[in-house]
């Protein structure tokens, strides 16, 4: 079993912030072949990303693919010359407490190219395992939280105003919608999350 430390791009990066995906398409690596089960690092670099993070582990799941191609789809036929990719499962999503790979000290990050995969030592992953914290117990409950979306909606009638209001979430996103997230049974500390993060609201968005 290989280890491997493998960057997305920052849009993919924000994607990944934005929803919440199980699996995601990674590059393949230049030289070695990756295999199923296979732990992967997962980095973020390039374009907004100031400098790399690592924002979660995860494990290779399907053999190599053509990217535009649906795996075990015999009707969806191979390109010639096509890129490929895997696909990896999550073990440990931090996207939200991601850690600078600078910080981590690893040799084989010196030379770390973000379209080709690399190949991690034993103590590299496990210092990458070590910095982004233990998995959460699956038989530990999950903390329950409320969110919401107000929208003011003009509209002549209550079903109108709900095909506006889903026509609104759909054109703007979570890129310009602010979602508003509280504890159970502590409304009052509600805040404002836009393109996953908190966001301090402009006294007139409230108008």
């Amino acid at each position: 079993m290989t280890q491997w430390m493998v960057a997305v791009g920052p849009e993919q990066f924000q994607s990944e912030r934005l929803y919440q995906h199980d699996q995601l398409e990674v590059p393949l690596p230049a030289v070695l072949p990756m295999a199923a089960g296979d732990p992967v690092a997962l980095v973020a670099a390039g374009g907004a990303v100031a400098e790399p993070v690592v924002f979660g582990l995860a494990r290779v799941v399907t053999p190599p693919y053509p990217v535009d191609r649906v795996p075990d789809d015999p009707d969806d036929a191979d390109g010639a010359g096509l890129p490929a990719a895997m696909v990896v499962e999550y073990l440990l999503r931090a996207v939200d407490r991601p850690v600078p790979l600078v910080e981590l000290a690893i040799p084989e990050a010196m030379e770390f190219e973000p379209g080709d995969p690399a190949v991690l030592g034993e103590p590299g992953y496990g210092r990458i395992v070590a910095a982004l914290g233990p998995r959460p117990s699956p038989v530990t409950p999950k903390r329950e939280w409320l969110v919401s979306l107000d929208l003011p909606i003009e509209a002549e009638s209550p079903a109108e105003a709900v095909r506006i209001f889903w026509t609104y979430v759909r054109q703007l996103g979570p890129a310009e919608l602010p979602a508003f997230v509280s504890p159970r049974g502590d409304e009052t500390a509600m805040r404002p999350y836009v393109l996953g993060a908190e966001h301090e609201m402009d006294p007139e968005e409230d108008e």
